[in-house]
């Protein structure tokens, strides 16, 4: 794990030197492919050194963060072209990746809570450098205060498990669920769902993304959200205990929200709005399935979370294409596009099929799982996964008919097809997708 990270920290001084761009890019693919074959075949933690190590779950975060990190920079490359800081761009993406990558493979709750919280600084400089309208100042403060405010209790509740039990080692936590309090169970656990987000606590995901350039926004919908459902899993060995006293009201409250959200996405003009409130949907079911802690909800939630991270950032990809031709992400004028972008069409049926859990995506095990496992937590729910599940279809038809179909524009006189490095792109996000569900005991049987 230690040498991987040397390599991540060697990438940094190549980032300052703008005419790198292509060299940094090729190096991050390069450790995406090594890291691919360090796959934990045994099912238990390795690669162990100091404050770092690796089981399943960290090693599909861990390469789903690096992934989205080097797509970051392939969808960036605007930045590049208009020489718009693209050193210090990549100076950014790198040590996001560094501080991703340090921590879904911390082994101590500290260290995890340390680099949990650095990950916010530069994707707060993502939104304030690079993003589009005077109002991303106040989406970053947003994202801040929203994250720093509910953290702070999970600090606390760290502190008082290391002087109750004298470790922070994730794998020495289970068994210890005599230690739960009302008031520290909430404070474990609420820091996370602010993060993912639960419904009430969500506001600053929209106003990120709709402020965000499109690197921010992949990274927030590809990995940042996961860190809240890693965070879950991550302490529910404490926490068990409470889990089934408090599961029942993050159940109704997350999937009811995932409901009213669902119907938020069928009004919005915007993009990037309707991709951003969809990702709150999504991951309604995510806590729903994380908080009924039976083997089926665990599993799945974090098939869901990588397909989730995956399909999303690829939406955000193909929103930020139809920007740079348009210099607009509302669908009344990105309206008719499969007559100006024929070649884009198909990316956006593609990736659109998997955002509503078509075979044979990702997203289809993620979800299917997740429905066994909530209704047979308590069959009352069927009827609200009815209507979850309708909904999702109905709002991803309305992005796709809305954007591909219906006259053009009169202002549009002329467009560009897509280029090679836009399909690669998007090739890339939905090549894995559909490719992982070959090997589903990687992403379900890892309990």
């Amino acid at each position: 794990m230690l040498s991987f990270l040397c390599f991540l920290i060697f990438l940094i001084p190549l980032s300052l030197f703008s005419g790198a761009w292509w060299l940094v890019c090729s190096m991050m693919f390069f450790v995406s492919f090594i890291f691919l074959f360090f796959f934990p075949y045994f099912f238990c933690w390795g690669g162990l050194g100091y404050i770092f190590g690796c089981d399943l779950i960290s090693y599909g975060l861990i390469l789903l963060s690096l992934w989205i990190c080097v797509l970051m920079v392939l969808a960036s490359e605007s930045v590049f072209r208009l020489s718009y800081f693209s050193g210090f761009f990549l100076f950014v993406v790198i040590a996001l990746t560094i501080l991703l990558y340090c921590t879904f493979s911390s082994i101590s709750l500290l260290s995890f809570y340390i680099f949990f919280e650095s990950s916010l600084i530069p994707t707060l400089f993502l939104i304030l450098g690079w993003g589009y309208q005077p109002e991303r100042v106040q989406a970053g403060v947003y994202l801040l205060f929203y994250t720093l405010l509910a953290s702070l209790p999970l600090l606390v509740g760290i502190l008082f498990i290391y002087n109750s039990l004298g470790s922070l080692c994730l794998f020495l936590l289970s068994g210890s669920g005599y230690l739960v309090g009302n008031l520290f169970y909430i404070c474990m656990v609420f820091a996370f769902l602010v993060k993912m987000p639960m419904f009430l606590v969500h506001l600053w995901l929209p106003s990120a993304h709709v402020e965000a350039p499109v690197s921010g926004s992949m990274i927030l919908a590809g990995v940042l959200l996961k860190l809240g459902g890693y965070g879950l899993l991550r302490v529910f060995p404490v926490l068990f205990k409470f889990g089934f006293k408090f599961g029942v009201v993050w159940v109704a409250l997350s999937l009811v929200g995932g409901l009213f959200v669902s119907l938020f996405c069928m009004r919005q003009t915007d993009l990037k709005s309707l991709i951003a409130y969809s990702s709150v949907a999504h991951m309604s079911m995510v806590i729903g399935g994380i908080m009924t802690l039976n083997y089926w909800g665990v599993c799945s939630s974090f098939a869901l979370m990588v397909a989730h991270g995956l399909c999303s950032s690829g939406l955000f990809c193909l929103s930020n294409i139809s920007y740079e031709r348009f210099s607009s992400r509302s669908l009344l004028i990105n309206s008719g596009l499969i007559n100006l972008m024929p070649s884009m069409a198909m990316w956006w049926f593609l990736l659109s099929s998997c955002n509503m859990a078509a075979p044979p995506s990702l997203n289809l095990l993620g979800e299917i799982g997740l429905l066994s496992s909530l209704v047979s937590w308590s069959w009352c729910l069927m009827f609200i996964l009815i209507f979850l599940s309708f909904f999702s279809a109905a709002y991803t038809l309305y992005l796709y008919s809305y954007s591909q179909h219906g006259s053009i524009y009169s202002g549009v006189y002329s467009c560009s097809l897509g280029y090679v490095r836009e399909f690669l792109l998007l090739f890339l996000h939905w090549f894995p997708l559909n490719l992982i569900i070959l090997k589903v005991d990687a992403t379900i049987f890892w309990v």
